[in-house]
């Protein structure tokens, strides 16, 4: 180890998981408002669901530009530090997502709209594509060995923390009268995020850079290319490292955002009820995450990420059948047994497992690639073929819907089992 100075690790791993939080709620409002609004302001020439699927496309696209954030911000991070580039990935999602804010929309400047719209979409995706692979590695290069698991988890925790942040921000301004929420009230959380940005900086600012990466700047042994040698080293580390996120990527954006599209037009739920039921898991967990990084720790990396595809095959067509009861008690139930017991068992172990699997020289790189070269084809593709496989089968999807989450599940275990167990492992 190095004798660099090093931040307290619970100071970082808390910097860590307010930038994620952050990063996350600008990004989750998106997915949000392309599921209940986008499809009216950017696209009112189709029909509803059509212009759904229109709106939540918009929402992909973000995600085909994560990949291209993780290899630039990754080859900075390897190259001059896990810190800065924290600092800049949290500027440009927040500029991104306030600017959507002001975006004019179809009514106004026509087609135009929606181009503006993807393009800062594109903004976002490029910003929290290079994000997670340093806010992971600030918690996790700075912890411990024996609780890489638990300090890495804690940036997880950003995901349902932003979402809950930022599904409850919108819950606030659906409670406006129509006509003043499809005018301004749907703006206002995109136009908060500027305030969450500055406080993100203040904190990110503070602290150090991780060890690992000090004592690589100290002896002059950053990768000169590190993406190609990730490519050349560590091809088969990538393909496991995507393959893990499948499930686990995949299932979230049908249980964040597929889940109100199909609750509202496919069960004819109030909004309201289904944003409180996504409330509820969210809060869940924001606990459930800790514990299952801690127990990562004390079982393996494996097992425990295991345990959450498993439950997320077998719950897949249970979860659809308790939606189209459309009884709020049993809809929030399969919420919460969906994030706690599927995503966050999988998501937990993650950052410390996906960080163990490449060397330090390129860990930001190696994890950024294989995690967000993931989230194209898993994140970013889900809530499209589910509302696809709805508009298709409609009221008897609950069957394909769920032969598509066994699919994911069946490769991430796959790849999981595959992977060495690395949770004892020198780092």
């Amino acid at each position: 180890m190095t004798d660099a100075p090093r931040s307290s690790i619970p100071l970082v791993a808390f910097a860590s998981l307010i930038g994620t939080t952050i990063e996350w709620y600008d990004f989750f409002l998106y997915g949000t408002a392309s599921a209940l609004i986008f499809n009216r302001l950017f696209f009112p020439e189709f029909d509803p669901l059509v212009g759904t699927m229109a709106a939540v496309g918009t929402f992909s696209v973000g995600f085909v530009a994560r990949p291209i954030g993780g290899i630039v911000i990754g080859h900075f991070g390897d190259r001059v530090g896990r810190k800065s580039m924290l600092v800049l990935t949290l500027v440009i999602m927040g500029v991104a997502t306030f600017l959507i804010g002001l975006l004019p929309t179809y009514e106004q400047i026509g087609p135009w709209a929606a181009v503006l719209l993807v393009v800062l979409r594109i903004a976002q995706g490029f910003g929290v594509g290079g994000e997670w692979g340093g806010a992971v590695l600030m918690a996790v290069e700075h912890a411990p060995a024996h609780l890489r698991g638990f300090y890495g988890s804690w940036p997880q925790i950003g995901v349902p923390a932003g979402l809950l942040l930022s599904t409850g921000v919108f819950s606030l301004v659906t409670q406006l009268p129509e006509e003043a929420f499809l005018s301004w009230g749907w703006r206002v959380p995109f136009l908060l995020s500027i305030v969450l940005v500055g406080v993100g900086l203040v904190i990110r600012v503070t602290i150090l850079e991780t060890p690992a990466f000090q004592q690589i700047k100290a002896s002059g042994s950053e990768a000169r290319q590190p993406i190609l040698e990730v490519l050349t080293h560590y091809p088969r580390e990538v393909l496991l490292a995507m393959g893990a996120r499948i499930a686990e990527n995949g299932a979230f954006y049908v249980y964040s955002v597929f889940v109100i599209a199909y609750a509202t037009q496919q069960v004819g739920m109030d909004r309201t009820t289904v944003l409180g039921g996504i409330l509820l898991a969210a809060a869940l967990e924001i606990f459930a995450i800790p514990l299952f990084g801690y127990l990562s720790d004390q079982v393996g990396r494996r097992l425990v990420y295991i345990f959450g595809a498993v439950v997320t095959a077998v719950f897949a067509y249970p979860f659809f059948l308790m939606l189209d009861t459309g009884s709020a008690p049993i809809v929030w139930t399969a919420l919460i047994i969906a994030f706690v017991f599927s995503h966050a068992a999988m998501y937990a172990p993650q950052a410390a497992f996906l960080s163990e699997l490449f060397g330090a020289r390129v860990r930001y790189s190696g994890a950024s690639l294989g995690s967000q070269l993931a989230s194209v084809i898993a994140g970013g593709l889900s809530p499209l073929i589910a509302l696809a496989l709805l508009n298709a089968y409609g009221d008897h999807a609950q069957g394909p819907l769920a032969l598509y989450m066994v699919g994911m599940s069946l490769i991430t275990i796959v790849a999981v089992t595959l992977a060495s167990e690395s949770a004892r492992d020198r780092f």
